[in-house]
């Protein structure tokens, strides 16, 4: 199975609830990044149309997409996790023996999860200020702190991610960078 195929046909590797949980917010999470690259990829072509044909840009095509920048970075934050895909400064880890890299990644996956529930409860602070001052955007005249509720949820979801990798990690035989990707390196073969 290639890698696309797994993605798209993602089950977590969490037992009962927990497995549940995780593979529903994967699906929620992959229609989300779907529908927001094809609306900002509709918007923007339809704006650059309206700009060259009739000579004026569509009035609020800017602030959508600025909508939907928010919404997939922080609904991909969650994809990345839950995919093994984010960034890794592995050298020391990768010299560990398996216990070590194990307990390493628990820590890890905890320190990171605490780290995203730290920056929900920020975003929440933010977010509460914003609504408490009345600005709306421009052109769309929705209140500004509306666009920006995809933050908390971002950091909620991946916040989740990190507790179910570090759940996995102590239940499990193997090492995992998240629920359903087990640590080490493909081996590609070259062709001569």
């Amino acid at each position: 199975m290639t890698e696309e195929e797994s993605e798209k046909n993602y089950s977590s590797g969490l037992p009962g609830i927990l497995g549940v949980i995780d593979t529903a917010i994967s699906k929620i999470e992959s229609v989300i990044l779907a529908l927001g690259v094809l609306l900002m990829a509709l918007n923007t072509v339809t704006n650059v149309i309206a700009r060259f044909v009739f000579g004026n840009s569509i009035m609020f095509s800017g602030e959508l997409n600025r909508i939907l920048i928010i919404m997939i970075t922080f609904a991909g934050i969650g994809y990345a996790a839950r995919h093994g895909r984010h960034i890794r400064m592995s050298a020391i880890y990768d010299a560990l023996p398996v216990g070590g890299r194990k307990v390493l990644m628990i820590g890890i996956s905890l320190f990171t999860s605490l780290v995203m529930f730290f920056l929900l409860y920020y975003s929440v602070v933010y977010i509460l200020d914003l609504q408490s001052k009345g600005r709306v955007l421009p052109s769309l005249g929705i209140p500004i702190w509306i666009i920006y509720v995809w933050v908390p949820m971002g950091f909620l979801i991946t916040g989740i991610q990190y507790l179910l990798t570090a759940i996995k990690n102590l239940t499990s035989r193997d090492v995992y960078l998240s629920t359903g990707v087990v640590d080490g390196y493909k081996d590609t073969e070259t062709e001569v």
